[in-house]
């Protein structure tokens, strides 16, 4: 269920090693870098198939044009990527454009074609129907998740948000939980929710993962 990530600002070549070198000894689903950085990752888990490699787009603030993000879509899809995670348009959620937005988040999702989209709301920003709103959108535009953050706010996932998040989605698409989950019980929380995958930094991940060795789970 895990997204182990590593698109911090000063995210280093090393912790890129890193995440993969984790995502290997714990089964780890999907692994981020940030694009200039994504071949390297590919590079690294390449010999991993069950490995999945994701791409960033319009990533942290979501704030580029809506070519640009399709622009980048189509250069990580072409590095190799099995997954894409973009950031929504919030001024547009904010200022109810939403024609916008769902022509922002459709054209990155029709340039993906059979590869997943998950749509980050960055929820730290929005009011409760705001959330309910971009959720709604998200579904119209096809994603296959919703997601609560980019990990670069203030706060990310919360049991609240996840929870709007499941109720309002249902079974149309899934939801990711990310930036916040910091240890395993509250992975474990927001999973009964209804979050079926989470994106955790390999910071906060190597704790995670330490912490069930030394308490025996196997989780894993």
């Amino acid at each position: 269920m895990i997204d182990l990530s590593c698109v911090q600002a000063n995210s280093s070549i090393q912790e890129i090693k890193e995440v993969a070198d984790f995502a290997k000894k714990y089964n780890c689903i999907c692994t981020f870098a940030l694009p200039a950085h994504t071949p390297i990752l590919i590079e690294l888990v390449k010999d991993y198939p069950q490995i999945l490699v994701g791409g960033v787009v319009g990533f942290p603030d979501g704030g580029a044009t809506t070519k640009g993000k399709v622009a980048e879509a189509h250069e990580l899809i072409e590095m190799g990527v099995n997954e894409l995670d973009m950031v929504i348009n919030i001024a547009w959620l904010k200022n109810k454009q939403y024609g916008l937005l769902l022509n922002d988040i459709r054209s990155v999702v029709d340039e993906a074609g059979d590869i997943p989209v998950k749509v980050i709301l960055e929820c730290h920003y929005l009011t409760n129907e705001e959330i309910v709103k971009a959720c709604q959108i998200g579904v119209k535009a096809g994603v296959s998740f919703v997601k609560t953050g980019t990990g670069w706010a203030p706060t990310g996932a919360t049991l609240e948000n996840v929870k709007i998040m499941k109720d309002t989605v249902g079974d149309a698409c899934e939801v990711k939980a990310a930036g916040g989950v910091r240890n395993l019980e509250t992975l474990l929380a927001m999973n009964k929710l209804g979050a079926t995958r989470f994106g955790i930094g390999i910071r906060t991940a190597k704790a995670i993962f330490e912490g069930m060795e030394r308490s025996g789970s196997e989780v894993y």
